[in-house]
C-alpha cells in the first residue's frame, strides 16, 4: 500500500511539474517577439523614414510591449528596384513595404483617381482621410495579397526646373520632364512636354546631366536629393495648389498579417487609423514646407502662380481627368463615379479642417 501511495505521489508531482512547464511555455510563447522587415526605396535620412515610418514603427513596438520588432530597410537594401516592392510584399519576400502605387502602372487603377490633377489640390490631410473613407467601398479589391495598413499622399506634384521659368502651360512645351506615374505622364503630355519615367533615386543624375529639363515632384524631397543644387526654379499654383499627387501604401503580406495574434493585429490597426492618417498628412505638409525653405535659402526662385495663371493650368489639364475616365472604363470601372466621390470626400474633409 505504501509503495502505491509513493507511486501515486510521484505521478502527481510529475504531472504538476509538466503542467507548470506547459504553462511557462505558453506564457513564453505569448511573449515571443515577432520580427518584421519593412522595405522601402528612399534613403535612411529621407523624411519619409525619419518623420513617418520610424515613429509609426516605434509606436507599434511600444504598444506591443516588445512583442513586435519592426526593422526598416531603406534604399532597396534587401534587393530589387522600387517597382518590385509590391510584389515583394505579396510574395512574402519582405513583411511590410512602403511604396508608390504608380511604380506599377495600371495595378491600382481605382486609387489613381486621387493622383489626377485638381482632384487633390493642396491639402494632404483631406486627401488622406478621403482615401480612408473610400477604401472599403471603392478601392480594396485591387489590393489582393496584402493587408493595407494605411494609404497616403504627399503634398502634391510641383514643378522643378533646371534653368527655365514656368508661368503658363506653353512654357512647358517641348521640355523633357520627369514624372512618377502614368497619370503624371498624361499631365506632362497635356502641357506639350515629353514625360520621362524614373524612380526618385535616379532623378539627381538625370537633372545634372540635363537628361530632363525638370521634374514633377513635391518640395519635401529637395533636401534628400539636394535638388536646391540642381535646379533654379520651384513652381506651384495659387494657395499651394499642385498638379496632381502620388498615392502611397504601407502594406503587410497578407499571410503574415493572418498569422499575427488578434491583439497584435489590433495594435497595428489602432496605430494606423484615422488619427494617424490625419497626422501623416500634417507630417507631409510640414516636411514639404521645410523643403521649399531649403531651396529658397539656397537662392532658388520660388514661383507661386496667380489665381488666373493657376486656372490656365487647370483648363489645360482637365482633359487628363476625361482621359482617365475613358481609360478605366475598359476595365469595367466607373471612373466618373470615382472622380465625383473623391472630390466630394476631399471637400468634406477640407471643410472640416
Amino acid at each position: 500500500m505504501t509503495g502505491m501511495l509513493k507511486t501515486s505521489r510521484i505521478a502527481s508531482v510529475v504531472a504538476g511539474a509538466t503542467l507548470a512547464l506547459l504553462g511557462l511555455a505558453g506564457a513564453a510563447s505569448a511573449q515571443e517577439t515577432t520580427h518584421l522587415k519593412l522595405h522601402h526605396f528612399l534613403g535612411p535620412k529621407a523624411p519619409a523614414q525619419t518623420a513617418m515610418l520610424e515613429p509609426w514603427a516605434e509606436r507599434i513596438e511600444k504598444a506591443s510591449n516588445g512583442r513586435v520588432d519592426i526593422e526598416i530597410f531603406p534604399a532597396m537594401s534587401l534587393g530589387g528596384r522600387p517597382p518590385e516592392l509590391i510584389r515583394q510584399a505579396r510574395d512574402g519576400v519582405v513583411d511590410i513595404v512602403w511604396t508608390v502605387n504608380g511604380y506599377t502602372a495600371g495595378l491600382f487603377p481605382r486609387s489613381e483617381v486621387f493622383e489626377l490633377p485638381f482632384i487633390h489640390t493642396n491639402d494632404p490631410v483631406a486627401t488622406n482621410l478621403a482615401m480612408r473613407d473610400m477604401f472599403d467601398a471603392y478601392l480594396a479589391e485591387e489590393y489582393g495579397g496584402v493587408k493595407v495598413l494605411f494609404s497616403h499622399v504627399h503634398a502634391g506634384q510641383a514643378i522643378h526646373m533646371v534653368d527655365e521659368e514656368v508661368r503658363k502651360p506653353d512654357d512647358m512645351k517641348g521640355k523633357q520632364i520627369r514624372i512618377p506615374t502614368r497619370t503624371g505622364a498624361w499631365v506632362v503630355e497635356a502641357l506639350g512636354a515629353s514625360p520621362v519615367s524614373m524612380p526618385v533615386p535616379d532623378l539627381p543624375q538625370a537633372l545634372s546631366r540635363k537628361v530632363v529639363d525638370g521634374a514633377f515632384i513635391p518640395w519635401e524631397i529637395i533636401p534628400a536629393l539636394k535638388l536646391q543644387d540642381l535646379t533654379d526654379y520651384q513652381v506651384e499654383g495659387h494657395e499651394k495648389t499642385r498638379f496632381g499627387t502620388t498615392t502611397f501604401q504601407v502594406s503587410m503580406n497578407q499571410a503574415k498579417w493572418d498569422s499575427l495574434p488578434e491583439d497584435i493585429q489590433q495594435i497595428f490597426l489602432d496605430n494606423s487609423g484615422e488619427d494617424w492618417s490625419r497626422e501623416v498628412g500634417e507630417i507631409w505638409r510640414s516636411i514639404d514646407d521645410n523643403g521649399i525653405k531649403i531651396a529658397v535659402d539656397a537662392g532658388n526662385n520660388h514661383i507661386t502662380l496667380t489665381q488666373e495663371e493657376t486656372q490656365a493650368f487647370q483648363a489645360a489639364l482637365e482633359p487628363v481627368v476625361d482621359r482617365w475616365i475613358e481609360e478605366v472604363k475598359a476595365k469595367g470601372i466607373d471612373g466618373r463615379a470615382l472622380v465625383d466621390a473623391a472630390r466630394a470626400a476631399i471637400a468634406k474633409h477640407a471643410k472640416g479642417m
